[in-house]
């Protein structure tokens, strides 16, 4: 039987706000004791803002947010759902920590904004909510992570444009511009897009990208243009329109990752390392020609 990550939060929720409202109780009985002590019951009151209460209360989106963070660190190897804290976070790893989400292979998590790829991050994440709370419960859980996220079309489509356009921001938000995770992109037409994980970097991460996906991904372009195409010349005249939008949609996004392929190129030749001493700003800038811009 599956688990309904409706209930998880719910109980989480519970769990928040019992500690929220026992930890207000214990500063207003303080602000009681210190008013009498000192005499200033004409000057103050002992009753506390919610907004002053040093814990958080639950809150849905930014809890599936996390969750969703987690999942993804879940497939880098940072995290293990069969170890407590960080699973790997550089030094020696460790393939016995590993047992119910394997991390992928090859530290690359690519995000496209259509089903091009079988590592794409959009059906990672699908597999590991059936893998964690169960093939039965799925779509009601994709709903509920869908729900909280906001915004249109069936729960993958949603789940697909944040992790398009929102996750990223949020990560680099969390980690005050310094950002564990990295995000190769090539603009704004999210022609190309894979994240990396910095403690897994190697000087070979670069050529990965580019051989492995990069190029996958410019071949997906090239076959599914061709077979527009040829559905175009066939197509009724209703149905022309909407192929010829999608024909002109794709040609763009070949064009943004062709030009992105030479800048791929040229620093996968340089088969650059990192040094974690030196930090996540003089890492980053080392790939600031391919890599998401910090804002």
């Amino acid at each position: 039987m599956g688990t309904l990550i409706s209930d998880k939060y719910n109980q989480w929720e519970q769990e928040c706000e019992a500690r929220f409202q026992k930890l207000k109780a214990n500063e207003e009985e303080l602000n009681r004791i210190f008013i009498d002590i000192y005499g200033l019951q004409d000057e103050l009151t002992p009753e506390v803002e919610d907004r002053d209460v040093t814990v958080r209360r639950a809150d849905l989106t930014r809890e599936i947010k996390s969750l969703i963070s987690y999942a993804v660190g879940c497939l880098f190897g940072r995290y293990s759902l069969d170890v407590k804290g960080l699973a790997y976070a550089g030094g020696e790893w460790d393939d016995s920590k590993y047992k119910t989400i394997i991390p992928v292979k090859d530290n690359v998590l690519p995000i496209c904004d259509d089903d091009y790829l079988p590592t794409d991050l959009t059906g990672l994440i699908v597999d590991f909510v059936a893998k964690v709370y169960g093939e039965d419960t799925l779509e009601e859980n994709l709903k509920f992570i869908a729900d909280a996220l906001g915004g249109k079309g069936t729960p993958r489509e949603i789940i697909r444009n944040y992790l398009l356009t929102g996750f990223y921001a949020d990560h680099c938000k969390i980690y005050q511009k310094r950002p564990i995770y990295w995000l190769f992109s090539s603009g704004k037409k999210h022609a190309f897009k894979a994240l990396v994980y910095m403690h897994r970097w190697k000087k070979t991460t670069v050529a990965t990208v580019r051989t492995d996906y990069v190029h996958e991904l410019q071949e997906r372009y090239r076959t599914q243009l061709s077979m527009l195409g040829e559905q175009m010349e066939s197509a009724a005249p209703s149905d022309r329109v909407k192929l010829k939008k999608r024909h002109e949609k794709l040609t763009a996004q070949l064009d943004e990752i062709n030009k992105y392929e030479e800048k791929v190129h040229h620093l996968a030749d340089q088969m650059i390392d990192i040094d974690l001493d030196d930090g996540v700003k003089v890492n980053y800038a080392k790939f600031a020609d391919i890599l998401e811009k910090l804002k």
